[in-house]
């Protein structure tokens, strides 16, 4: 029988553990655990089950639900990267539009959706790992799930190939840059020039640290290694495409988590906004819609971070053919952009952080702008935002749901609101 957690007869402190009970799990949280008859929340359970639980959490599986297959991963039980690797594709798809369709009812909205799109396994291009030292070298992976315990992950299901093989080579970057007692963060992106990585360290960079990190990039072959905030070395410019312009992101700068997914919500937005001839793109980022866009279009890009739109503005000079892009460094939730400046355009492009853009929503259902394209990393906050448009006036179409952190609980979507 599947074992969840550990079935030992004494807890850590080696004492008797309490006898268990019988109990069934009901339904799912929108954070993937399993929620009993009594509320009791219990990870890596399915709706339907039948399991055997102790006061402590620890579960035994009596009776398995159909929807459960065996985790494709080896570190599934320790990692705590991913929380639904022991339920189908067909199970976790239902249950991430399930999740859409209670945000979108909670606001009494349609709840139509037009499908879900899923990256498909080993394509993450972006991860934030973490790195030990240890006694005979360093360690490089995941935290276990609400722990600071670290897990090593080489076969790891969710990175792309070639972050996977990255991982001697961050080992070898941890015994630089971590102490023996503090853990360093490695951010690593993969680009066509090579690995572009960012390590979070106290260590200081001293003149002497330089030349060692300066000679390591250089054996590894990394595109960019950057230490804090400074950027220590680039060996070759770690460009990201965005239709035909060629990008180089300032280090840290948001990237969306595949290319799978990057392609579907380009795609969408796209023929979202198909016929319009001024678009303006808010929280535009990089230009990952911007700049396909531009393709088409006029586009005037609206991003808090200058330095994303500088490569932004690169990228489009460096790109013959495409039409005029400007760009603007403006704090959207402290100055949303007014009526009379939405006014100008035919479409609006709007993919804001998790809090959503309540303030900035307000202005655009003011602005009666016929065509809104709206992408979100978080159910929630769209639903309450997405009410406000209606209210004023426009028509919600049918949602589609993008996947592209796989067996994980986040969700993400894209959709179009439209005035006739």
């Amino acid at each position: 029988m599947p074992v969840i957690g550990i079935a030992s007869p004494v807890d850590f402190w080696g004492r008797k553990r309490r006898p268990s009970r019988m109990t069934q799990i009901q339904d799912m949280t929108h954070h993937g655990m399993g929620r009993t008859e009594d509320g009791t929340l219990v990870p890596r359970v399915l709706p339907g089950e039948v399991i055997d639980l102790l006061e402590d959490g620890t579960a035994r599986i009596l009776t398995p639900s159909s929807d459960r297959v065996s985790p494709p991963c080896r570190h599934f039980k320790t990692c705590g990267g991913c929380a639904m690797q022991h339920a189908s594709d067909d199970f976790v798809a239902t249950w991430k539009t399930g999740i859409v369709e209670r945000a979108l009812s909670g606001q009494h909205l349609p709840t139509a959706i037009s499908g879900i799109t899923t990256s498909p396994p080993k394509s993450r291009r972006r991860a934030k790992l973490s790195g030990r030292r240890t006694k005979k070298g360093a360690m490089v992976g995941f935290h276990t799930r609400a722990s600071d315990t670290l897990t090593a992950v080489p076969d790891c299901q969710l990175l792309h190939p070639r972050l996977t093989a990255l991982i001697p080579t961050l080992e070898a970057l941890t015994v630089i840059a971590a102490s023996r007692k503090s853990e360093v963060g490695l951010t690593v992106t993969d680009s066509r020039a090579g690995a572009d990585v960012m390590v979070e360290t106290d260590k200081p960079l001293t003149p002497e640290l330089r030349i060692i990190l300066a000679q390591f990039a250089q054996t590894h072959q990394l595109a960019r290694l950057v230490w804090g905030d400074e950027p220590v070395v680039t060996i070759s410019a770690p460009v990201q495409h965005f239709g035909r312009a060629a990008v180089v992101p300032p280090p840290g700068a948001f990237l969306q988590a595949t290319a799978h997914g990057e392609a579907a919500l380009v795609a969408a937005v796209s023929e979202m906004v198909k016929g319009a001839s001024r678009v303006v793109d808010l929280f535009a980022g990089c230009g990952t819609f911007s700049l396909p866009l531009a393709e088409r279009a006029e586009v005037h890009a609206v991003e808090s971070e200058a330095a994303m739109l500088e490569a932004l503005d690169r990228g489009w000079r460096g790109t013959p053919g495409l039409k005029r892009v400007t760009t603007e460094a403006r704090d959207l939730f402290r100055r949303p952009l007014l009526e009379d400046e939405l006014a100008r355009f035919d479409a609006i492009v709007i993919d804001p952080p998790r809090a959503g853009a309540e303030a900035q929503i307000a202005l655009i259902a003011a602005a009666k702008v016929p065509t809104v394209a709206m992408v979100s990393c978080n159910p929630v906050t769209f639903a309450r935002d997405a009410r406000k448009l209606v209210e004023a006036g426009y028509t919600l179409e049918p949602v589609q749901v993008i996947d592209q952190f796989r067996w994980s609980p986040h969700v993400e979507l894209v959709t179009r609101f439209t005035l006739y």
